[in-house]
C-alpha cells in the first residue's frame, strides 16, 4: 500500500497543494490535495500534464543523480561522478585561488527558475564580498516590482479578489502564466467583474475578455497614456484622491495632453474608439486591479509602461483598496528571504561595484538602497523583496565583463536553476562567455545545454525532496510550507542536496562557518519560523499556510506612501534623482519597422516570442515523453493571410531569419495575431540530441535567443531591460534535407 504525503508543487507558478503517493521510496504519482478547498493555491486544474508525468519526471534516467566533474574539454560530454565532499573541497579551492588572483567581485551568481531558493546563494555571495548576483529580473518582475515600490511604495503581488469589479491584464495571459490570478479572476468575473485584456496575441484569457485591445508590439505605453488622457479630459478620475494623494498632477497633465486616442491609433494600431471604451470600462467599474506580465517587461520601454500603469490606477483611486491594487507591505513575524541574505555584511564599497548598475541605475543596489530607507521609514521594516531577484546586477553586462574584463574581470560563475544558453539573450555571446570562464558550477535537476559547459554539475533536490517555505519573494500576504515527501538521498541510487545545504557546505570551507550556524535545512527553517512561535515541521503539517499580513486598506491615510513625497508619484522623484525622465514617455522600440525602415525591407515581419505554454515551464520538461507527445516541437504562429502570401502551410518547418542568424520552427496558422507579426516559441532545445559540442543538446536549432539582442544601445536606459519581444524577421521554408534526423522521426511519437 502506498503512503500519501503532502507537498506544494513548484513545477509552475500555480503552487498547487498536492499529495505525493510513495511506495518503497519510489514516487508513484502526484494528485491534487483539495483538503483546503479553495485555499489550495494555484490553478488546481484537474488535467495537468506535468502532474500526470510526475513519476516519469522524478525517475527519469537523465535526471542528475550524483555530483559530476568535467573530464577533458568543456563541451566534450565526459564526466566523472564524485562525492559531495570532493565537489565542495575542489570548488572551494578553485574559488579561493580566483579570489586571491583577482578580487571577490570576480565571482558571479546567475539565477533562473523559481524553484531555486537563492536567498542562501546571495548570503554566500554577500559574505564572500561580491554583489554580482544576476538573472532575468530586468525582463521578469523587476520592472513591475521596482517601479511599483518607487512610485507607490510596495508591490501588490497580483491582488485580485471577488470584490474586483474590473480586471486589466496587461501583456499577461493568466490562464497559462499566472494560474493563481486566473482562479481569482474567475471568482471576480462570476461576481460580475469586467475583464480588459491588452495583448498583441489573442490568448486564452483574451478570448474571455469583455474588451480586448491588440496593440502593435512595444506600443503599450502609448495605449495606457491615451487611456489616461481620456480619463483626465473627461473628468473620470477620483479628484479627491488625486488632489490629496498624488504628486505632480499638473506637470503630468501637460505630458499626457498629447496622447490623444486618435494619435494612439496611428502608432499602436488600436482603434481610438476601443481605447476610449477601455478607459471608460476601467474608470467606471470600481474597484479595479491591474496585473502586468512579461509582455510589457521584455522591452526597452518597460519602466515607462509600468509607470503609466500605476498612474492609471492612481487617477481612479484603485490603490490600497479592497479589490484594487492592494499594498500589504513587509511581512511581520517571519524571518524573510531578505534578512537571510545578510546584505548588511556586504561592504558599501563592494555594493557600488555591482555589475552594470553604474549604467542602469534604476535596478540593483543603487535603487535598493533608496527603497530600503523608504520602506523602513514608512512601514517600520527595511525588509523589502530579496536582492537575489529584485536587487540584481545586469546579466548582459556580466557577459561583457567575462569576455572583455570591463569594468573588471568576471572569472567564476555559479548557475543555479538557470539555463543561460537557452534563457538569456544573444546565445552566441553567452556561449563565448561560458567557454571563457575559469570556473563554472551548475546546480540543476536535469542536464542542460548550459551544464554541458560546466566544470562541476551538482544534482539539486527538487521540491519533492526538500523542505520549503514560500511567500512570493516576501511580497504576498500568505506563507506556505511543506516538508520533503521523498528522500533526497538513496544510497547507490542518487545523492541530491537542496540549495541551503550546498551553499552552507561551500561557505564553511571558505571561512564563513559562524554565519551558517544551522546544521540542516530544517534547523535553519526552525530559525525562520521562530517568530511565529512554531517549529517548521509543525507548521508544515498542521497549518500548511498562514496569512501573515491580514488585509488593512487605505493604510496611507495614517502613514502615507513609502515614496519620497509620501504620495503616489505621477512625477517620480526617484526616477528624476537617478537621472531619468520622471514621467512616462512613449519611445519607439529599437528594432521595429519604424525605427529601422531599411532593415524592414529585408526583414518585413515583426517577431515576438515568449508566450508560456501549459505543457512547459521555461526550458524544462523537454525530456518527458508524455509532454513531448502532446507538444513535440516549437511552433511559430503566423496569420493565415501571411501564410497564403508566403506559400506556407500548417506544420511546415521554416527558418526564422533575422540580422543575427536563423532558427527553425514549425508553422502554426493562427488568426489571433496581426498579419505583420509572427510569434515564436522560446526556450527550446532537444535533450534527445547529443550533449557534446557542437550539438549541446541541439541548442543551435530552434532557440529563439540566437536571434535576440542585448547590446547597451538596445537595452532600456533605466533598468537595462533587453528587448526580447520585438525584432524584425522573415520566414523561409526549410528544405527537407536541412531537417535533422531526430526532428524528422520524432522519437517521442513512435
Amino acid at each position: 500500500m502506498s503512503d500519501k504525503r503532502p507537498g506544494i508543487c513548484q513545477w509552475c507558478k500555480g503552487r498547487c497543494h498536492v499529495w505525493a503517493h510513495v511506495k518503497d521510496r519510489r514516487l508513484l504519482r502526484v494528485t491534487l490535495n483539495q483538503s483546503l478547498g479553495d485555499k489550495c493555491g494555484g490553478a488546481q486544474r484537474a488535467k495537468c500534464l506535468r502532474r500526470a508525468a510526475a513519476a516519469e519526471w522524478f525517475h527519469h534516467p537523465q535526471r542528475l543523480r550524483f555530483p559530476l566533474k568535467r573530464k577533458g574539454s568543456r563541451g566534450g560530454g565526459q564526466w566523472e561522478p564524485i562525492s559531495w565532499d570532493q565537489a565542495w573541497d575542489e570548488i572551494a579551492h578553485r574559488l579561493a585561488k580566483i579570489g586571491a588572483q583577482y578580487k571577490p567581485e570576480s565571482v558571479g551568481l546567475l539565477s533562473g527558475d523559481n524553484w531555486a531558493q537563492l536567498e542562501y546563494g546571495t548570503r554566500f555571495m554577500n559574505l564572500w564580498g561580491s554583489p554580482n548576483y544576476v538573472g532575468p529580473s530586468p525582463i521578469c518582475m523587476g520592472p513591475r516590482a521596482n517601479v511599483a515600490r518607487a512610485v507607490v511604495g510596495w508591490y501588490p503581488a497580483f491582488s485580485v479578489s471577488p470584490q474586483t469589479r474590473c480586471l486589466v491584464l496587461l501583456g499577461c495571459n493568466s490562464f497559462v502564466g499566472r494560474p493563481i490570478v486566473y482562479e481569482a479572476s474567475r471568482a471576480a468575473l462570476d461576481n460580475g467583474a469586467k475583464l480588459l485584456v491588452i495583448d498583441s496575441r489573442r490568448t486564452e484569457t483574451a478570448e474571455q475578455a469583455h474588451l480586448w485591445l491588440q496593440p502593435r508590439p512595444g506600443t503599450d505605453t502609448f495605449v495606457l497614456m491615451a487611456m489616461v488622457q481620456f480619463i483626465i479630459e473627461n473628468n473620470l478620475y477620483d479628484k479627491q484622491f488625486v488632489q490629496k494623494w498624488c504628486h505632480g498632477l499638473e506637470r503630468f497633465k501637460q505630458r499626457a495632453a498629447s496622447y490623444l486616442p486618435e494619435e494612439a491609433e496611428k502608432v499602436t494600431w488600436v482603434p481610438a474608439e476601443l481605447i476610449r471604451k477601455a478607459a471608460e470600462l476601467y474608470s467606471t467599474n470600481l474597484p479595479g486591479a491591474i496585473v502586468e506580465g512579461m509582455g510589457v517587461e521584455q522591452q526597452a520601454n518597460a519602466v515607462a509602461t509600468i509607470h503609466a500603469r500605476w498612474i492609471l490606477a492612481a487617477l481612479t483611486g484603485n490603490i490600497d483598496v479592497e479589490g484594487g491594487d492592494e499594498l500589504p507591505g513587509p511581512h511581520p513575524h517571519y524571518i524573510s528571504e531578505r534578512e537571510m541574505e545578510a546584505a548588511d555584511l556586504l561592504p558599501p564599497l563592494q555594493k557600488a561595484k555591482q555589475i552594470g548598475t553604474d549604467r542602469y541605475r534604476f535596478h540593483g543596489w543603487p535603487l535598493q538602497s533608496e527603497l530600503d530607507q523608504l520602506t523602513e521609514s514608512t512601514w517600520g521594516s527595511g525588509d523589502g523583496p530579496p536582492l537575489w531577484y529584485l536587487g540584481q546586477g545586469h546579466a548582459p553586462s556580466l557577459w561583457t565583463a567575462v569576455l572583455n574584463g570591463e569594468p573588471y574581470p568576471i572569472r567564476a560563475l555559479f548557475s543555479v536553476g538557470a539555463n543561460p544558453m537557452v534563457s538569456q539573450a544573444n546565445t552566441k555571446r553567452v556561449y563565448e562567455a561560458l567557454s571563457a570562464l575559469d570556473l563554472h558550477v551548475v546546480m540543476d535537476v536535469f542536464p542542460t545545454p548550459s551544464s554541458a559547459l560546466a566544470d562541476y554539475v551538482l544534482p539539486a533536490a527538487s521540491w519533492l525532496e526538500k523542505p520549503q517555505a514560500y511567500s512570493y519573494l516576501g511580497l504576498a500576504r500568505i506563507l506556505t510550507a511543506s516538508e520533503a515527501a521523498m528522500p533526497a538521498t538513496v544510497e547507490g541510487v542518487y545523492d541530491r542536496r537542496d540549495e541551503y545545504q550546498f551553499w552552507r557546505g561551500l561557505g564553511v570551507r571558505l571561512g564563513q562557518a559562524e554565519h551558517w550556524p544551522w546544521d540542516t535545512s530544517e534547523e535553519m527553517l526552525d530559525y525562520r519560523f521562530a517568530p511565529l512561535g512554531i517549529k517548521f515541521a509543525e507548521f508544515a503539517r498542521k497549518r500548511t499556510r498562514q496569512v501573515l499580513n491580514p488585509p488593512h486598506y487605505r493604510q496611507y491615510e495614517t502613514m502615507g506612501f513609502a515614496t519620497p513625497s509620501k504620495k503616489v508619484e505621477l512625477y517620480s522623484n526617484l526616477l528624476e534623482k537617478f537621472g531619468y525622465d520622471p514621467m512616462p514617455k512613449y519611445r519607439e522600440e529599437p528594432l521595429t519597422p519604424f525605427s529601422q525602415p531599411e532593415m524592414s525591407k529585408k526583414f518585413p515581419l515583426i517577431l515576438i516570442n515568449g508566450a508560456r505554454r501549459l505543457e512547459y515551464m521555461h526550458s524544462g520538461w523537454r525530456e518527458i515523453s508524455l509532454i513531448r507527445r502532446h507538444y513535440p516541437f516549437p511552433v511559430v504562429e503566423v496569420h493565415p493571410d501571411t501564410c497564403e502570401v508566403l506559400g506556407l502551410g500548417e506544420g511546415q518547418w521554416v527558418w526564422i531569419e533575422t540580422r543575427k542568424g536563423r532558427i527553425m520552427q514549425r508553422i502554426k496558422i493562427f488568426d489571433g495575431i496581426s498579419r505583420q507579426v509572427v510569434h515564436a516559441d522560446f526556450d527550446w532545445w532537444y535533450p534527445e540530441m547529443p550533449e557534446e559540442a557542437p550539438s549541446l543538446y541541439g541548442v543551435w536549432l530552434s532557440n529563439i535567443n540566437l536571434l535576440t539582442e542585448d547590446s547597451d544601445e538596445l537595452c532600456g536606459a533605466e533598468m537595462g531591460s533587453w528587448p526580447l519581444r520585438q525584432t524584425l524577421c522573415r520566414l523561409v521554408p526549410v528544405e527537407s534535407g536541412e531537417i535533422p534526423e531526430p526532428l524528422r522521426t520524432n522519437q517521442f511519437i513512435s
